[in-house]
C-alpha cells in the first residue's frame, strides 16, 4: 500500500511538470527557438493522446469516393459505412476524390461532424499530368533531363492541388526488364542510375520546396519493392528475386526518393520471395523505416492487404490485418482489413499499441506538414480551380517535354528533318489522327480526345507550304475502349487499306504511324506479343510497297520488337504516348523545329524470346565463343544476343565523334579521385545535343558483376565542327555495390572506364582501387 500512495503522490508531480514542459514549449516556439519539424512533432504527439484507439485506427483506413458527395447521405451498404465513418473521424485519407467541390465536401463531414476535426488526406494518381497530360514516364525518361522530369511533375501538382488533391500515387520507381508487362509505361526503364535521377526528380516536382504550398502535393514512392520484377511480365504475379538484384537495381531509386524527402510509400501486389511485400516487415520496418529512416508513411495498394490471404500467406482477412499492420503498412487502401479487425488484434495482444501509434503519427506528420491542420480547405478554390486546369502555360511546358522525349531510331540517306515545302504529304495509319491514344494511360482526368493529334500537328507546321492528306488504313481497335475493359484489336478487317495505299502511291512522302492503342500498356496490360497488333503488319508492307519514302512515327507505351519495321522503314521516331501536345512535339522534330535529343531508357529487343533484356548483364563463365564455329557458349542459334537499338541510344540530326579516353590516374584511393575525359566532336553540318554517358566495369568482386553499369551523364552542345572535352569525376562512391557481406562498400579491384553514346561503347581505359 506504501507504494500505492507514493505513485498517488506522484501524479499531480507529473501534471505540474508536464504542464511546465508545455509552457516551456510555447515559449521557444514564440521565440523561434523550436524548428517546424519539432512544432509538428510536438503538435502530432498533443493530438495522439488525445485520441482513442479507434481514432488511431481510422487514420489508418483508406476509401475511394463511391457516391456523390455534394448529394444527399448514400444508402447503399458500403457507401453508408464510409459517410458514417467520415462524420465520426474514423477516416483518414480518401482518393478518386477529384474536385475542389467534392474535396471541400469530403473535409467538411470528416472536420465538423467529429470529436477531433482531423483533416482527411485526398489522394488520387497523377502518374503524367492532371488535366495537362506530360509524356507517359518511360517517355519522359528517354529525355534523360532531370529538369524535364520537375517540370512535369510540378505542372501535375499544381493541377492537382487546384483540383483539391493533396497527394498523388506517385513516382513510380520501379526498375523492370521485361517489356511484357503493362506498367513498364510507368517506369524509368531498366537501369537503377537513371531510375534514381527520374525519382529525385519527380519526387521534387511534385513536392516544391516546401510541402505546405499551395500548389504542391505529396508524392508516393511506389511499389516497395521489386513489383517490376514480376515472373512472366504478368501485372500482380510473384516474384524471385536474390538480395543482389533487390539491393543492386530495385532499391536503389526508393532510397534515392527516401533521401529527396518523399512524404510516403505505397507497397505493392506481388509476393517477393514467398512473402507479400505488404507483409513483409524486413522491407518496410528494418530497411524503409530502420535503416533509412523514413519517417513518411507507407500506404497499401488497393486491396492488397486484403490480398494477403488470397496469396496464401494469411487464413483470412483479420489474419491479414495482422500481418500488415505488424509489418509496417500504415494505411490500408479499400481493404476493409484495419477497420473491421485492427482494434480486436490490438485488445488481443496480437498487434502492439505502439505500432498504431506509429502509424497514426506518421500519416499525421504528413498532414501537419501540408498544412491541412492550419487549413483544411486550403485546397478548395475553386477560382484556382479554374485558372490552372489545362493553362496555356501547362500546355506548353508539355510541348516542350514532349519533343524532348522523342527518340530518333533510324535516319537512312538523311531522311528527316523533312522540308516543310516537301510537296504532297500522306499522314497515313490508325493513330494519324487519332487525339486521344497520345494521352496514354493512366490519365487522371485529361479530357477525352483531347490531344493534339499528328495529323494537326503535321499540318500546323507545314500551312500552306505543303499538300496534307490524311487516311486512317484499317481500325486498329474495334468495340468499347477504356481504362476498366480489354481493348479488342481488329484482327482481320482489311477495310481502309487500299485508300491509304492510293494515297501513298499519289505522295512524294509518307509519315506512317504504327503502334498500340493507350490501353494496350498500363496496369492490368502484360501481353505475350510485343511486336504490332492487328493488321498493322499488313498496313506497314502495303505502304512501303507503294511508297519507299515512309516516316514511321511509333506511339507505344512499351519497346517493341518490330525487326521488319526497323529493317525496312528508312526512318523510325519513336514517339511513345507524348500527351496533350503529342503532334506539335513530333511534328516540331521531324520538321526540324527541333533536334531529337531523346536516349533510350530501355533496350529494344529484336526478339520476344529476348525478354527479359537489359544492357547490365552479368559476365558468364562462357560469355564468348572459344573460336569460330564453337557452339558451347552463352546464346542463341536462331538470334542475336544483343539488342536491336540498346540502352541509352538515340540518334541526332547530326553527327559525333569521340577520341582521347584519358584517366588522369591508374590508382584509385578509399578517400581520392580520379578523373575520366574524353574529346566529342560535332562532325556534322548541323548543331547538335550529345548524351556522353559513362559506363563502369568492375572486374571482379565477392558477387558477380555486370559487364558494364551506367555511373554518369551529361549533355553537350556542339556547333559545327567543334569539339570539347568532357569530363568525369569517379570516386569509391561509384564503385560500391551491396557485396555479399551485405553491406554497401567499394571492394579493391580492378576497373573499366567507357565513355560513349549508349551501352554499347567498346572504348576503355583500366584503374585500381586499391
Amino acid at each position: 500500500m506504501r507504494y500505492w500512495k507514493f505513485l498517488i503522490l506522484l501524479i499531480p508531480i507529473a501534471a505540474l511538470w508536464g504542464w511546465k514542459m508545455n509552457q516551456q514549449n510555447e515559449k521557444q516556439v514564440q521565440k523561434g527557438a523550436m524548428t517546424k519539424n519539432e512544432q509538428i512533432e510536438n503538435k502530432v504527439e498533443e493530438l495522439l493522446q488525445k485520441m482513442t484507439l479507434e481514432e488511431k485506427i481510422g487514420q489508418m483506413v483508406q476509401y475511394s469516393g463511391t457516391w456523390d458527395l455534394t448529394g444527399p447521405a448514400p444508402s447503399g451498404d458500403v457507401s453508408k459505412l464510409k459517410y458514417d465513418q467520415l462524420q465520426k473521424g474514423l477516416v483518414g485519407s480518401m482518393l478518386n476524390v477529384t474536385s475542389v467541390e467534392d474535396t471541400r465536401r469530403a473535409q467538411e463531414l470528416a472536420i465538423e461532424s467529429s470529436r477531433l476535426g482531423i483533416p482527411l488526406i485526398i489522394g488520387y494518381d497523377v502518374i503524367h499530368g492532371y488535366q495537362t497530360m506530360f509524356p507517359i514516364p518511360l517517355a519522359e525518361s528517354a529525355s534523360w533531363d532531370a529538369d524535364a522530369m520537375e517540370t512535369s511533375a510540378r505542372v501535375a501538382a499544381t493541377e492537382a492541388a487546384a483540383a483539391g488533391v493533396h497527394w498523388t500515387f506517385a513516382p513510380m520507381v520501379d526498375i523492370t526488364r521485361d517489356a511484357r508487362w503493362g506498367r513498364v509505361m510507368e517506369t524509368a526503364g531498366e537501369d537503377p542510375y537513371l531510375g534514381q535521377i527520374a525519382a529525385v526528380a519527380r519526387v521534387k516536382g511534385f513536392q516544391g520546396e516546401e510541402l505546405s504550398e499551395v500548389n504542391t502535393i505529396a508524392a508516393c514512392a511506389k511499389h516497395f519493392a521489386s513489383y517490376g520484377f514480376a515472373e512472366g511480365g504478368r501485372d500482380y504475379n510473384t516474384v524471385e528475386i536474390s538480395d543482389y538484384t533487390l539491393h543492386n537495381v530495385v532499391l536503389p531509386p526508393f532510397k534515392a526518393a527516401a533521401d529527396a524527402g518523399v512524404a510516403t510509400f505505397m507497397n505493392g501486389f506481388e509476393d517477393m520471395n514467398g512473402i507479400p511485400v505488404t507483409a513483409n516487415a524486413h522491407l518496410q520496418r528494418d530497411i524503409l523505416k530502420g535503416d533509412w529512416g523514413f519517417d513518411g508513411f507507407v500506404v497499401s495498394d488497393w486491396g492488397s492487404i486484403k490480398e494477403i490471404a488470397y496469396h496464401g500467406a494469411a487464413k483470412d482477412l483479420e489474419h491479414a490485418a495482422e500481418l500488415a499492420a505488424n509489418a509496417g503498412s500504415d494505411m490500408d487502401m479499400e481493404g476493409y482489413a484495419y477497420v473491421k479487425h485492427l482494434a480486436d488484434l490490438v485488445e488481443a495482444g496480437k498487434v502492439d499499441m505502439d505500432k498504431v501509434d506509429d502509424a497514426a503519427r506518421r500519416i499525421l506528420r504528413v498532414k501537419y506538414h501540408l498544412g491541412l491542420f492550419d487549413d483544411p480547405y486550403k485546397y478548395c478554390d475553386e477560382e484556382r480551380e479554374k485558372k490552372m486546369l489545362g493553362a496555356a502555360e501547362h500546355l506548353e511546358a508539355a510541348r516542350d517535354v514532349a519533343r524532348k522525349s522523342i527518340v530518333l531510331l533510324k535516319n537512312e540517306n538523311e531522311v528527316l528533318p523533312l522540308a516543310k515545302d516537301a510537296g504532297k504529304i500522306a499522314v497515313i495509319g490508325p493513330f494519324a489522327n487519332d487525339k486521344d491514344t497520345p494521352l496514354g494511360s493512366w490519365r487522371a482526368k485529361a479530357i477525352t480526345g483531347s490531344a493534339v493529334s499528328l495529323l494537326e500537328g503535321v499540318e500546323a507546321a507545314v500551312g500552306s507550304q505543303s499538300q496534307v492528306s490524311h487516311a486512317a488504313g484499317p481500325k486498329h481497335s474495334i468495340g468499347e475502349r477504356n481504362f476498366v475493359r480489354e481493348l479488342t484489336i481488329n484482327e482481320d478487317d482489311l477495310t481502309g487499306i487500299d485508300e491509304a495505299v492510293a494515297l501513298a502511291k499519289s505522295s512524294d512522302v509518307v509519315i506512317l504511324t504504327l503502334g498500340e492503342d493507350c490501353w494496350q500498356s498500363g496496369e492490368g496490360r502484360s501481353q505475350t506479343d510485343i511486336g504490332l497488333q492487328g493488321v498493322q503488319d499488313e498496313l506497314f508492307e502495303a505502304i512501303m510497297a507503294a511508297n519507299k519514302n515512309v516516316i514511321v512515327v511509333l506511339m507505344n507505351g512499351r519497346p517493341l520488337a518490330i525487326p521488319h519495321v526497323y529493317d525496312q522503314a528508312p526512318a523510325v521516331v519513336e514517339a511513345w504516348h507524348l500527351g496533350s501536345q503529342a503532334g506539335h512535339a513530333i511534328a516540331d522534330v521531324i520538321f526540324g523545329d527541333y533536334e531529337p535529343i531523346g536516349r533510350l531508357p530501355i533496350s529494344v529487343p529484336r526478339h520476344l524470346g529476348q525478354v527479359p533484356l537489359y544492357y547490365s548483364q552479368k559476365m558468364t563463365g562462357r560469355s564468348a565463343p572459344e573460336s569460330p564455329g564453337f557452339v558451347f557458349w552463352s546464346h542463341y542459334i536462331d538470334e542475336e544476343n544483343g539488342p536491336q537499338y540498346p540502352f541509352g541510344y538515340g540518334l541526332t540530326y547530326t553527327t559525333f565523334r569521340y577520341s582521347d579516353l584519358l584517366l588522369n590516374n591508374n590508382a584509385l584511393s578509399a578517400e581520392g579521385k580520379l578523373t575520366a575525359s574524353v574529346k566529342v566532336k560535332n562532325t556534322g553540318k548541323r548543331a547538335g545535343s550529345e548524351v556522353v554517358q559513362l559506363y563502369i566495369q568492375d572486374m571482379w568482386g565477392s558477387y558477380t558483376r555486370p559487364w558494364k553499369e551506367l555511373k554518369g551523364f551529361e549533355r553537350v552542345e556542339l556547333a559545327p565542327g567543334e569539339e570539347k572535352t568532357v569530363e568525369f569525376e569517379i570516386t569509391t562512391k561509384d564503385l560500391e555495390f551491396y557485396t555479399a557481406r551485405g553491406q554497401w562498400e567499394a571492394e579493391p579491384g580492378e576497373f573499366k572506364v567507357y565513355i560513349g553514346s549508349d551501352a554499347t561503347v567498346q572504348e576503355s581505359a583500366t584503374f585500381t582501387l586499391r
